[in-house]
């Protein structure tokens, strides 16, 4: 293996190692059809003005309407939404939002019935970040319900909490 290969593999090791949350992030363009896909990269960027952001892969199939998109919102899923999880990260991307539960959040962006949070944003900022198109939402609402969240570390999806 060569220098960069021995990189890219530490550091998708260290990676898989660091739990993170899940998120469903998601849109609609107009009153249309919802939209939106698993991510992982997403953290909170500032309180004053109120800002977080998300990563996008420029080859996910609703990257393109996602960052076009006024408003978003980000579903953080609960321990027991794994399934969830499985569906928006797996092609095909339509029909993701077909027989679970969601509704319109008050910017017009679905939002993912039984997460443990949810975030509804408008389009602050988009920037590039290499693959990845780094999203940074303006946080107009939020509400927390005090369920378990769902993590990812090491390939496997587990509930955080009791």
């Amino acid at each position: 293996m060569d220098q960069q290969t021995d990189r890219d593999a530490s550091l998708r090791e260290v990676m898989s190692s660091y739990p993170t949350g899940v998120t469903i992030v998601a849109a609609r363009e107009g009153r249309g059809e919802p939209f939106g896909l698993t991510v992982n990269s997403f953290t909170s960027l500032s309180l004053d003005p109120p800002l977080v952001l998300v990563c996008i892969g420029q080859s996910s199939a609703s990257h393109d309407r996602l960052i076009a998109s006024d408003a978003f919102s980000v579903s953080l899923l609960a321990g027991d939404q794994g399934a969830i999880a499985g569906r928006f990260a797996s092609d095909p991307s339509e029909g993701r939002f077909d027989e679970i539960e969601w509704e319109v959040g008050s910017l017009g962006a679905p939002l993912i019935g039984g997460s443990m949070a949810w975030i509804e944003c408008s389009r602050y900022e988009v920037l590039v970040g290499g693959d990845h198109s780094i999203l940074v939402g303006r946080v107009e609402r939020a509400v927390v319900t005090g369920r378990d969240a769902l993590v990812y570390q090491r390939g496997r999806l587990s509930s955080l909490g009791g």
